[in-house]
Order: C-alpha cells, then structure tokens, then sequence
C-alpha cells in the first residue's frame, strides 16, 4: 500500500501541484539546491535525513523534471550532483511563500532561526512570495537571496537552473 495516494491526475490544479511540492522532504530538498548545496552528502549532512529518504526525494524531484543530475569529478571518480531545471527554478515562489507565512505566523526557537527573502536589486527583505514589496520588481532565482543567520552572516544569492550551453 502507498504511503500517501497519487493526486498526478486530479482536476484541481492545487491537488497536482501538491503531488510534486506537497512532501516537506521535497521543499527541504529544493532549499538547498537553491541555497547551491546540490551534492548527497552535503544535503544529507545539512537536512540531517536518511539515505533512503533523501534517495527517493531526489528520484521523484528528478523525474518530476525540478532536478536534473550533473557529473562532477570529486578528484578520483565521477559523481553526481543535482541542479534545478527551469520547473525546479519556477518552484521559487512556493518556497518564498512558506517562508515569508513561516516567518509572520510562527515563533522560531532562536534569533538564529529565521529565513528571509532578500531582492538583491534593491537589498531590501521582501514580504511578497514574488514581487519585491519595496520596488515592485519580479523576484526570480537570479535577483533573489536568502538570508539565514544559521548559515551566514550576509544573504546568500539562490542558485539558478541549469541551461543548456551554460554552467549551472
């Protein structure tokens, strides 16, 4: 029997985006490739998961196209890491709009447990999932930062999708 039921054909367009974006595993996953951390190890290390879990949300993030999978050479063999794709990258809004309701509606344990979303173009936090709430620009991957204490003292500017003919 299936951990949870398969909503990929519904009518409602909510019920099929959440078959993709509705596992939390799968949204922490998408944070740290957008926070350019696209290697096993360093998301297992980093979401503190097990092999088995993180395995299939990269599977399933892969073959829903959000993740593509690039060779790397770790100085003795060939390995494999994961980049958004252009579907991965349209996911930004989603993950900017739990964290801005996280943030407004929910106490975190320390002053070290926030997550802020940052437009670079004009530096300024933003409470908006996709337009910057000071200047009214479009955010998107390339003009977004996050700013978690956790990780660094200054924002840290998301990672893009990879394009063909381009590096990710």
């Amino acid at each position: 029997m299936p951990l949870r039921s398969d909503w990929s054909q519904r009518s409602c367009s909510m019920a099929r985006g959440l078959d993709i974006l509705g596992d939390p595993w799968s949204i922490l996953v998408l944070r740290e490739v957008f926070f350019g951390n696209g290697r096993f190890d360093a998301m297992k290390s980093r979401l503190e998961v097990a092999d088995s879990v993180l395995t299939k949300r990269l599977a399933g993030l892969v073959e829903s196209g959000l993740l593509a999978k690039k060779a790397y050479d770790d100085g003795g063999r060939t390995r494999q890491e994961y980049v958004l794709t252009p579907k991965g990258e349209d996911a930004l809004p989603v993950l900017n709009a739990v964290t801005i309701w996280a943030e407004k509606h929910l106490p975190a344990p320390s002053d070290q447990a926030h997550l802020y979303v940052i437009h670079t173009g004009c530096g300024e936090p933003t409470t908006s999932a996709d337009t910057c709430t000071r200047c009214g620009e479009r955010l998107t991957a390339a003009n977004t930062s996050w700013h978690s204490r956790s990780r660094s003292e200054q924002p840290i500017p998301l990672s893009t999708a990879a394009r063909e003919g381009t590096a990710a």
